[in-house]
Protein backbone atom coordinates (compact mmCIF):
# COMPACT_ATOMS: atom_id res chain seq x y z
CA UNK A 1 0.00 0.00 0.00
CA UNK A 2 1.82 3.23 -0.87
CA UNK A 3 0.69 6.09 1.25
CA UNK A 4 1.48 9.80 0.39
CA UNK A 5 1.32 12.33 3.48
CA UNK A 6 1.66 16.24 3.03
CA UNK A 7 2.65 18.22 5.40
CA UNK A 8 3.57 22.00 5.39
CA UNK A 9 0.45 24.20 4.72
CA UNK A 10 -0.21 27.05 7.04
CA UNK A 11 -1.87 31.11 7.07
CA UNK A 12 0.75 33.05 5.42
CA UNK A 13 0.44 37.00 4.47
CA UNK A 14 0.56 37.80 0.32
CA UNK A 15 4.22 37.88 -0.68
CA UNK A 16 5.08 35.43 1.97
CA UNK A 17 6.20 31.73 1.58
CA UNK A 18 5.51 28.35 2.18
CA UNK A 19 7.33 25.13 1.38
CA UNK A 20 4.92 22.00 1.29
CA UNK A 21 6.33 18.52 1.88
CA UNK A 22 5.06 15.02 0.40
CA UNK A 23 6.43 11.56 2.00
CA UNK A 24 5.55 8.61 0.18
CA UNK A 25 6.05 5.54 1.54
CA UNK A 26 6.83 2.84 -1.77
CA UNK A 27 10.18 0.68 -2.22
CA UNK A 28 10.20 2.13 -5.76
CA UNK A 29 9.64 6.11 -5.53
CA UNK A 30 12.08 6.95 -7.65
CA UNK A 31 10.63 5.29 -10.59
CA UNK A 32 7.40 7.46 -9.62
CA UNK A 33 6.19 10.93 -10.95
CA UNK A 34 4.54 13.18 -8.75
CA UNK A 35 2.51 16.21 -8.93
CA UNK A 36 1.05 19.18 -7.04
CA UNK A 37 -2.85 19.96 -7.70
CA UNK A 38 -4.92 22.22 -5.39
CA UNK A 39 -8.35 22.63 -4.90
CA UNK A 40 -10.45 25.98 -3.54
CA UNK A 41 -13.76 25.93 -2.28
CA UNK A 42 -16.15 25.64 -5.44
CA UNK A 43 -13.73 25.06 -7.69
CA UNK A 44 -12.59 22.06 -9.91
CA UNK A 45 -9.29 20.55 -8.48
CA UNK A 46 -6.57 21.73 -10.53
CA UNK A 47 -3.12 20.95 -11.66
CA UNK A 48 -0.45 22.86 -10.08
CA UNK A 49 3.34 21.54 -11.24
CA UNK A 50 4.68 18.37 -12.22
CA UNK A 51 7.93 16.56 -11.99
CA UNK A 52 9.23 13.00 -13.59
CA UNK A 53 12.44 12.18 -13.09
CA UNK A 54 15.08 14.04 -11.34
CA UNK A 55 14.07 17.46 -13.53
CA UNK A 56 11.89 17.30 -15.70
CA UNK A 57 9.19 19.50 -14.52
CA UNK A 58 5.83 21.53 -15.45
CA UNK A 59 3.98 24.48 -13.95
CA UNK A 60 0.33 26.31 -14.19
CA UNK A 61 0.79 29.08 -15.89
CA UNK A 62 -0.77 31.29 -13.09
CA UNK A 63 1.98 29.63 -10.69
CA UNK A 64 5.06 29.79 -13.15
CA UNK A 65 7.98 31.64 -11.59
CA UNK A 66 6.85 31.42 -8.13
CA UNK A 67 6.65 27.76 -7.58
CA UNK A 68 9.03 25.45 -7.78
CA UNK A 69 8.70 21.54 -7.19
CA UNK A 70 11.45 19.12 -6.82
CA UNK A 71 12.40 15.85 -5.24
CA UNK A 72 15.06 14.51 -2.42
CA UNK A 73 15.08 10.17 -3.87
CA UNK A 74 17.21 9.66 -0.38
CA UNK A 75 14.34 10.66 1.77
CA UNK A 76 11.52 9.80 -0.22
CA UNK A 77 9.87 13.09 -0.71
CA UNK A 78 8.42 15.80 -2.93
CA UNK A 79 8.42 19.42 -2.22
CA UNK A 80 6.49 22.35 -3.17
CA UNK A 81 8.10 25.81 -2.85
CA UNK A 82 6.24 28.35 -3.31
CA UNK A 83 7.36 32.21 -2.80
CA UNK A 84 5.61 35.40 -3.76
CA UNK A 85 2.01 33.67 -2.37
CA UNK A 86 -1.40 35.74 -3.39
CA UNK A 87 -4.73 35.34 -2.26
CA UNK A 88 -5.82 33.24 -5.21
CA UNK A 89 -3.22 30.95 -3.80
CA UNK A 90 -5.66 29.59 -1.23
CA UNK A 91 -6.99 26.55 -1.71
CA UNK A 92 -6.11 22.64 0.04
CA UNK A 93 -3.25 21.31 -2.08
CA UNK A 94 -2.69 17.66 -2.50
CA UNK A 95 -0.21 15.69 -3.78
CA UNK A 96 -0.65 13.09 -6.13
CA UNK A 97 1.95 9.97 -7.76
CA UNK A 98 2.65 6.68 -9.24
CA UNK A 99 4.07 5.28 -12.32
CA UNK A 100 5.68 7.28 -14.50
CA UNK A 101 3.99 7.01 -17.62
CA UNK A 102 0.73 7.65 -19.28
CA UNK A 103 -1.22 10.65 -18.49
CA UNK A 104 -2.46 13.00 -14.96
CA UNK A 105 -3.40 12.21 -12.35
CA UNK A 106 -1.53 9.10 -11.20
CA UNK A 107 -3.17 6.32 -9.10
CA UNK A 108 -1.73 7.86 -5.07
CA UNK A 109 -2.99 10.36 -3.76
CA UNK A 110 -2.82 12.54 -0.26
CA UNK A 111 -4.98 13.59 2.05
CA UNK A 112 -4.22 17.92 1.88
CA UNK A 113 -2.78 20.70 3.34
CA UNK A 114 -4.49 23.34 4.07
CA UNK A 115 -2.95 26.94 2.26
CA UNK A 116 -4.54 30.25 3.31
CA UNK A 117 -2.97 33.39 1.95
CA UNK A 118 -4.40 36.91 3.20
CA UNK A 119 -4.45 39.62 1.93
Amino acid sequence: QVELVESGGGLVQAGGSLRLSCAVSTTIFNNYAFAWYRQAPGNQRELVATIRGRTITTYADSVKGRFTISRDNAKNTVYLQMNSLKPDDTAVYYCNGGVDGGGWPKRYWGQGTQVTVSS
